[in-house]
């Protein structure tokens, strides 16, 4: 232990892990990177006994892009005008990626001296803040109050808070990079669920209007009832929008698993010839596992399925049935239609079974694709039954 440890007494360590502690429980709390970064540097400042402090990460041109400091009035903040530029002494940390210790800024060779309004300065501590490897910024203390300069044990208890503020700004730019990566996946998730309902009705509406202009002639009474039912299902898509953007979905929203299978058969029901049935015999208890994200995905499976089938398969009739079988919840989509050979489609071509070979495997089941010319098609997906309705996965 050197003179300046004994200085200040036992109490050092304690206070030192105690600050520890409270930047490690910010930075694994994930709070706001700014408020960490300046409890670091206040807690830093109190324990070497300095009556400046600052913390600055640079851009990728060394310029600073974020200054942090302590001591400071905001008055005397504002006065110095704008952040440093990465010269002197606080760029020579960051280039060399080393400690630095001077009794005296001024006598420093690499020193630049201070812009109009900066509070004098003499004595300095600066390490630099290391995130990959990379030296990325600085913290640094300036003015001892009761020493000519800074000792060897300042300078490890400043190592240590600077890599604790590493660490805060590596888990703040990986969370930015998690937040970006989540826009990306909602993007995808919000052209799929486009895609599987409102695009699909207004496809729909399309397809019934090709032919009006012939049947205004020869059948203007049919002609009339297609106009007619066309703006209704505009009507239809309009709500559905104003719904998708509010985060409300019709017969989704709020709706179980089994409640939400029945609207959408109900809905297809009313807009196609198709004979559209629903059998639910898994128990509340079997469907708990169930969570949001899940319902949201297995329901809009439904959708795209029974959608395939009212615009490819020319079938008279389809069934939906959710069941337990097993240690699974089995959901299967049925139909009496064409049928097709699932190989030819295997390399995800249709656009409508790539969202359901999506959402099956979002919900952690896997999918299964039954169908060949002339036999019909069985959608199912197996979904492993879980904790919440078991107490061990099964």
């Amino acid at each position: 232990m050197d003179d300046d440890d004994r200085d200040r007494g036992p109490g050092l360590a304690a206070e030192t892990i105690e600050a520890l502690a409270e930047a490690t429980r910010a930075i694994s709390e994930v709070l706001e990177i700014e408020w960490v970064l300046q409890l670091i540097t206040d807690r830093v400042a109190n324990l070497v006994d300095a009556r400046y402090a600052a913390l600055g990460i640079a851009d990728i041109n060394g310029r600073m892009e974020r200054f942090i400091t302590t001591g400071l009035t905001p008055g005397e903040r504002a006065a110095i005008g704008p952040l440093p530029v990465g010269h002197g002494l606080l760029g020579l940390i960051i280039r060399e990626g080393r400690s630095l210790r001077t009794p005296d800024i001024a006598a420093h060779p690499d020193s630049v001296g201070f812009p109009p309004h900066h509070p004098p300065m003499r004595s300095l501590l600066g390490v630099p803040i290391i995130v990959a490897g990379q030296p990325i910024g600085d913290l640094y203390l300036t003015d001892k109050r009761r020493a000519a300069e800074f000792t060897e044990a300042d300078q490890r208890v400043v190592e240590l808070f600077a890599r604790h503020a590493g660490i805060a700004i590596q888990n703040a730019r990986l969370h930015d990079r998690l937040a970006a990566l989540r826009v990306v996946e909602e993007r995808e998730r919000i052209g799929r669920d486009l895609h599987d309902g409102v695009i699909q009705g207004l496809y729909a509406v399309g397809l019934s209007l090709e032919d009006v202009e012939l049947l205004v002639e020869t059948a203007p009474d049919e002609a009339t009832a297609r106009v007619d039912a066309a703006i209704d299902a505009i009507h239809r898509s309009i709500a559905d929008i104003r719904e998708f953007v509010t985060g409300l979905r019709p017969g989704m929203s709020g709706a179980s698993l089994a409640s939400g299978i029945a609207a959408l058969a109900d809905s297809l029901r009313l807009t196609t010839m198709l004979d559209v049935e629903t059998h639910v015999t898994a128990t509340r208890a079997e469907l708990s596992f169930i969570d949001d994200a899940a319902r949201h995905e297995l329901l809009h499976l439904v959708r795209e399925a029974l959608s395939n089938v009212s615009r490819h398969a020319r079938a008279t009739r389809a069934e939906v049935r959710l069941e337990r079988v097993g240690n699974d919840l089995r959901l299967e989509v049925r139909d009496n239609g064409v049928g097709f050979d699932p190989a030819s489609v295997a390399s995800g071509g249709h656009h409508g079974l790539v969202n359901v070979r999506e959402r099956a495997a979002a919900t952690g089941g896997r999918l299964e694709i039954d169908s060949r010319p002339g036999a019909g098609t069985r959608v199912i997906v197996h979904v492993p039954i879980t904790d919440a309705a078991e107490g061990t996965p099964s």
